[in-house]
Order: structure tokens, then sequence, then C-alpha cells
């Protein structure tokens, strides 16, 4: 039962930057952990290639994960934090491995590391097709069995204010509302998937944490470098789509387009290994050429037994739609899927918003760029809250601390239910402005509509319930990506 007290951290979010967030920090700290709906459903679970680590130094290096993630990045990642995710990122890798992670291992015992798009070396590590639910998987038992971390599922935070030296949020569970403080704040609420109509987030990805930190004063940083998937499954219906893999065309799959026809030596060298924004692009500029939107993705060439035992996830979804991986092509189409802008940090994931941290998708350390190598999300989610953590263990742990303490700022709360469509207009307007190959007069018309919404929730008549906090939060992180890429 959730009840009104003080904690000296509350970490908003239940995916692996939350999770390893939470394994880090000192024993003697009291923490609450928020998961806005059950501890499995983040992105982080969805997350099928791997995690890109150097860690066959014989045949790979530091420098050469730095310069494929630059690369990727279109050089404009910040460098500093490059280094610190590739020079850290083994460490953090083994404490999992230790900790019980299942990667997948050849027949020596030795991890089996695989390929793919925009890397240089074999350097992902991986459970099958399935590495983000094995990974929750194992760090979420960890957590559970910490004696100083409660954890709260199904619970929505609908507030937060910064005083007293800490932090009030105002949560709701079970319709009622209870206010917890705590000295230390740390978002890892993921990412905005859900501004867009189709995308392969999970319902909870509606940008609430970089919301909550925008509120509060936090710099927002390229909140419109999102990364589009290039091989999203093209269903019928569903505003949810599932992923094909990275790691099937780094298993040497051809993307095809309406006459089965490969194409991407049109477009780049690199053919269906080049980073994912460049093959997304490719086939948008394919669409054009062709006026088609009809594109597969073509694996059925290897062993049948082969595919079915390294893509189990991805071979029985595909099945489930009617399609047999092994036998025919898989239609496919790009699809919303990763933000690499978010609440600006610096390399201990600090926002410069007093004790208020950032980790995981949300946030925008700089390792990114204009577009994310491929499996390097999972890496940044470990070494980034792990720094968080050890940070706050620090100054918690200064002789001139001092913790949260007095009452809690008042929680205002309306009355009325939000009107139905808002969040369905938003998500309109979003696909059709900023999507893969922007259009500038869509932005600009979509913002002032966009604006018009948020100034009407930006009062106290409304019910303070999910459908108005996604509905705000989704039009406050809509506003600031056309911004941005208006200004750009």
């Amino acid at each position: 039962m959730l009840n009104s007290r003080k904690y000296d951290v509350l970490i908003l979010g239940s995916g692996v930057s939350g999770l390893y967030s939470a394994l880090n920090l000192d024993s003697n700290l009291d923490v609450l952990l928020i998961s806005k709906a059950e501890l499995k459903l983040s992105n982080s679970s969805l997350a099928q290639g791997g995690v890109a680590a150097v860690l066959d130094k014989e045949n790979d290096s530091f420098d050469l994960h730095f310069e494929d993630t630059m690369i990727a990045g279109r050089q404009a990642n910040d460098k500093h934090a490059v280094r610190v995710l590739v020079e850290n990122g083994p460490a953090d890798v083994m404490n999992i491995v230790n900790m019980g992670v299942d990667f997948d291992r050849n027949a020596d015992g030795s991890l089996n590391m695989t390929l793919e798009g925009g890397h240089s070396r074999h350097r992902i590590v991986h459970h099958k097709d399935s590495t983000g639910d094995e990974m929750t998987t194992v760090l979420i038992d960890k957590v559970k069995n910490l004696p100083n971390v409660e954890v709260c599922e199904n619970t929505l935070c609908v507030d937060v204010a910064h005083a007293n030296d800490g932090y009030f949020a105002t949560l709701l569970k079970n319709g009622e509302y209870v206010t917890v403080s705590a000295s230390f704040l740390i978002l890892a609420t993921g990412g905005i998937g859900r501004v867009y109509k189709y995308t392969t987030n999970s319902k909870i990805a509606t940008g609430d944490g970089i919301r909550f930190a925008y509120e509060l004063g936090a710099k927002i940083k390229d909140l419109d470098y999102i990364q589009f998937h290039p091989t999203a499954f093209a269903a019928d219906s569903g505003r949810e789509r599932f992923l094909i893999s990275e790691a099937v065309r780094g298993e040497g799959a051809y993307l095809l387009n309406c006459n089965k026809e490969r194409f991407m030596h049109r477009y780049d060298e690199r053919l269906e290994l080049a980073p994912r924004d460049k093959v997304s692009h490719s086939i948008m500029m394919e669409y054009r050429r062709t006026g088609s939107d009809k594109f597969y993705l073509d694996i059925s060439r290897l062993d049948s037994d082969y595919l079915k035992n390294r893509f189990p996830l991805i071979y029985g979804r595909c099945l489930e739609e009617g399609i047999d991986l092994t036998k025919e092509p898989i239609p496919v189409f790009p699809c919303h899927h990763y933000l690499m802008g978010g609440i600006r940090v610096d390399d201990n994931s600090y926002t410069g918003i007093s004790r208020l941290y950032a980790v995981g998708e949300c946030s925008n350390t700089g390792v990114h760029g204009k577009n994310r190598l491929a499996s390097n999300s999972l890496l940044e989610a470990l070494v980034f809250s792990k720094r968080a953590a050890k940070e706050i263990n620090r100054q918690a742990h200064e002789p001139t601390f001092v913790s949260v303490h007095g009452a809690a700022p008042e929680f205002k709360n309306g009355v009325a239910p939000l009107p139905s469509g808002i969040r369905t207009q938003i998500r309109d307007i979003m696909q059709k402005s900023h999507f893969v190959i922007p259009d500038q007069n869509a932005a600009e018309k979509g913002l002032k509509i966009i604006e018009q919404i948020r100034r009407r929730l930006d009062n106290d008549i409304f019910l303070k319930n999910a459908d108005y906090e996604e509905a705000k939060s989704l039009a406050t992180v809509a506003a600031i990506v056309l911004r941005g890429a208006i200004n750009r």
C-alpha cells in the first residue's frame, strides 16, 4: 500500500535505466521506484537486438566503437560522452552477466557477438531476439530483493514540484492520490513514441518525464532528433508495430521494393547494413520513385532451423500475422522507434536542476548525435544510470547534506473529464509533419494547433487522470519537437 512519506530517492520508470539506477544506489538509501504500468511494460523489455560493447579487444577496440557511433550520429555526438559510453560499457555488461543475464554463447562458452547496421565489428551481445526482455526480467528480480527499495506498479505520477531541498510527487494509484517526497529524483520514463500514430514503443511512452523536467526548468535538447526504424512490420491495423530487428539485416536479409527487387545500391554503398536513418530515408526515396509503399525484408534463403533458433520471437510474431519468414519476405515500412534528444544531462546524468537526474531514453547524454547506432541504447541505459546512482551516493553522504523537508505544495485537481480526440489529433499532426522526411509547412501549421491544445490543457478544470496527463505530455513534447524542427 502506497503511503505519503519521505524517501531519499524517487525513481520514475522501470526500464533498464530505472532498475539499474536502483541496483547501484547505496543500500542505506531509502528508495521508491514507480512503474506507470506493470513492471515489465517498458521500451527496454521490447528491445530485440542486443547490447553493443567492446568485449573482444583482439578484434575490436574502443576507437572503432567510438568511430562507428560518431559516423552513425553524423558527427553531431558529444565526443566526451561517447568515450564515457564505450570505455565504461564493457564493465557494466559483464556486471549484468554476473547478475544472471543469459546472453547467447558459442559452443566454447564464449559470448556470441553479432553484427548490426553501422557497426564495423561483431560486438553485439544478445539473448536470441529478446535481449531487453531477458535483461529486464533479471534486473526486476534483483531490485525486488533489495530491502531498501520499495516498488510500486500501476502508479501514475500526475505532478512533480521542486521545493525544500527535494521533490514532492503526487501519485495516482487505484483511484487515490498520494503525495510523497524525496531528496533526489531520477527520471527514467522512456521515450515519446505515443506522440506518433504508429510506433514500436509500448503504451507508456508518452514523454511524461520530459514534460516534468521541462516544467521544472531543465533544458530539453534536440527533441526533434527522432529515429524511425526502417523495418517495422507493416501491419494493416494497430498503433503499436512490432519490430523486425536490426539483427535480421545483420544476418544477411535483403530489402526489397514493391517489385521484389533489391534497391539499397541506389542510395548507400553499405546497402542493407547502412545506419537506420539512411535505410529509412532510402525506403522513402524508393517509395517516391516507385509510387508504392510496399516493401519487404527477405531472409528466407538462410537455413530455416537456424532462423527459428536465432529469431524465435520475430518468427513467432510473423506467424501470428500469417508470414513464415523462413519461406517468404516480411512486409516492412519505417515507423517511429527511438528518441535521440531529451532532457539535457552531463556525464553523470545531472540535469542542472538541483538533485534532478535523467537516465535512459528520456535523457540526452549526447552519445547518439542525430542518429542512434544500433544496440547503443541499452548500453547507454546501463552506463549513465550507474553514474547517476554513484553521484547521488556521493552527495547523500556529504557532511553538509540536508534531506527533503517541510510540507508539500498544494496539489490542485479539477473535475472535468478530458474531451475525446485530443491525443489522436496530436498524433495525426506529428505523423504528417515530422516523419522520415519532415514537411516544414505541415510542421508550422501543426505547431499552431498544438500550442492551442496546450493552452487549453494548462488550467485546473480537468481531472488529473491518465487521459489528461498523457495528453498534456504529448502536447508538450510535440510542441518542443516541431518548434525545434522549424527553427533548425
